[in-house]
């Protein structure tokens, strides 16, 4: 086996890796802000009217490079809305998108030329409920969520199951309401030291488990993780 082929074996396609030059203590979602672009270059279209979901601060319309007519965005957060751009054409709701009302209120500005999603929708409690509401608001779809294979070596060392969803699962659940494509990424993200790994996993809102661990358990695993980089799964939804 020849070097090519053993670099190959080493690092799949499907793996896309970031330096830990990329890293710094100011940037804690470097991995967000990647689905974000990838969402966005996968738009042949330009659709005018867009609904976002998880906002955020605005990753999504940052990256937009053509002229809008309505864009919607929703997040949970009260700070981020605030931070999104503001423009004419632009509205920010804040609101859970499980509840309810949410989807009256959107029902009036449907139908969207895109409904899109970045980073947010693995958050869902009933991911099979916000499809259902999502696909009676546009026939397009564009969505990145991350899945449980993110943090997947820390899962395993401390036998904390992530509660971020199994992509399969989530493939199930969509191709009951649209006809998608699927790709599924993952990214190793580098660090200088486990103790920046640590700080990265607190600070930029990808959590990998829902039990907190004890002072001991975080003691040892920030000494003895194995791997130089973070583990990310992201799986893209598609059907534009």
């Amino acid at each position: 086996m020849n070097t090519i082929e053993k670099y190959l074996l080493q690092n799949p396609a499907h793996i896309k890796e970031f330096s830990k030059r990329a890293y710094s203590y100011e940037s804690y979602n470097i991995i967000q802000k990647e689905v974000a672009r990838k969402l966005v270059c996968k738009i042949s279209s330009k659709p005018k009217r867009i609904l976002d979901i998880g906002c955020g601060s605005g990753e999504i319309f940052k990256n937009i490079h053509w002229q809008t007519k309505l864009f919607v965005g929703v997040d949970l957060s009260k700070a981020m809305c605030k931070l999104h751009p503001k423009h004419e054409g632009v509205e920010i709701i804040c609101a859970d998108f499980e509840d309810k009302k949410l989807y009256r209120g959107l029902e009036k500005f449907a139908p969207f030329d895109l409904v899109i999603s970045s980073s947010a929708l693995q958050w869902a409690k009933d991911i099979d409920k916000v499809f259902f509401k999502l696909s009676s608001l546009g026939e397009h779809w564009l969505f990145g969520i991350f899945c449980n294979k993110t943090f997947k070596t820390i899962s395993k060392i401390t036998s904390v199951p992530s509660i971020l969803p199994n992509s399969k699962d989530v493939i199930d659940c969509a191709k009951k309401y649209k006809n998608c494509q699927f790709e599924t990424i993952e990214y190793r993200l580098f660090f200088q030291d486990n103790l920046s790994k640590f700080r990265y996993i607190k600070k930029s809102g990808v959590s990998g488990g829902e039990k907190k661990l004890n002072y001991l358990q975080t003691k040892n695993l920030i000494k003895n993780y194995p791997l130089p980089y973070l583990e990310f799964e992201v799986l893209y939804i598609s059907s534009i």
